[in-house]
């Protein structure tokens, strides 16, 4: 039974992972700033990729990738990691990992839609009303209508405003199309290349990126800093343990035995998962409201795909 459904037991554990990972990195992100975590959570992870690779494979670094591979699988990192975790964890601190994951919910439809785009993948009327439902869920979590009374009458008047500022789920919204457009190029680069090797090229990339960031905006000071934070990088380490690496691994290793659209479907289930854990550990408030927008937003991805 597994062995007929590898693919999709690696999404439900990859959804498992990026709970961990984004709690332990919203943790670390207040502490130390967003920008050192995401530099030394991708030199961690590379650490424990090239361990794995030089183990398993009898290579250090992928130096067997073709430049095919290589374009394709950087290009990757720098869309996937640099430019989306840069948002999703600066959104980790402004909104909580909680809401961050909820919008980061929009990151399947998203790659659906650029896959249509990129390599000729249909969409179908279920899949449009699933995007429906995702939207609907979201809007249910982060809106919310107040009633004002108007100064010169007597008549009230009834406005929708954001739960959340507006900054931070633009953030997240920009952390979900980062990790569409990822998803997609490393499925154009990883054909059937090792796994394991793919991501590390995706992290290699993602390392330098940050390191030219960090030199261009001279945050070298915030960089020393951090590493003097021995509570934060342990948090650091646990969240590149289970995100950068055995994360992002599974991800890849689920849309290589599976289709992308079941694959996103199961990981998109992190809403739902983080929600105990952020309201036990970090004392978050939560209410009904926001655990039916949650369940209708995965309802929605899993109409969107299955």
């Amino acid at each position: 039974m597994f062995s007929n459904h590898i693919g999709e037991f690696a999404a439900l554990l990859t959804a498992v992972f990026w709970t961990v990972t984004a709690l332990a990195f919203e943790s670390a992100s207040k502490k130390i700033g967003s920008l050192p975590v995401n530099l030394i959570r991708l030199g961690m992870a590379l650490i424990f990729l090239s361990i794995y690779t030089w183990i398993t494979r009898g290579l250090i670094l992928p130096t067997d990738a073709s430049g095919y591979q290589w374009f394709w699988l950087s290009l990757s990192g720098v869309v996937g990691f640099v430019l989306g975790d840069l948002f999703l964890f600066r959104s980790y601190v402004v909104i909580s990992a909680r809401i961050s994951m909820l919008i980061m919910a929009l990151a399947p439809p998203m790659a659906a839609l650029i896959s249509w785009f990129a390599l000729g993948e249909h969409l179908t009327p279920k899949q449009g009303l699933g995007m429906l439902f995702t939207f609907a869920g979201i809007a249910l979590v982060i809106l919310k209508r107040e009633v004002s009374e108007d100064e010169n009458s007597e008549s009230k008047q009834k406005k929708v405003r954001l739960n959340y500022p507006l900054s931070g789920l633009l953030l997240a919204f920009g952390g979900a199309v980062g990790q569409a457009g990822g998803l997609v190029l490393s499925k154009i680069g990883m054909q059937d290349y090792n796994v394991v090797a793919a991501v590390q090229i995706r992290v290699i990339t993602g390392v330098i990126g940050f390191l030219l960031i960090i030199f261009l905006f001279n945050r070298w000071k915030s960089l020393k800093a951090a590493f003097k934070n021995i509570d934060a990088l342990k948090r650091v380490s646990i969240g590149a343990i289970f995100g950068p690496f055995l994360g992002v691994t599974f991800s890849l290793l689920s849309i290589k035995y599976t289709s992308t659209g079941v694959a996103s479907a199961i990981m998109s289930i992190v809403p739902v998962l983080i929600i105990a854990p952020a309201v036990l550990i970090f004392k978050e408030k939560f209410n009904s409201k926001e655990l039916i927008g949650a369940l209708i937003t995965v309802g929605g991805v899993m109409l969107f795909f299955l």
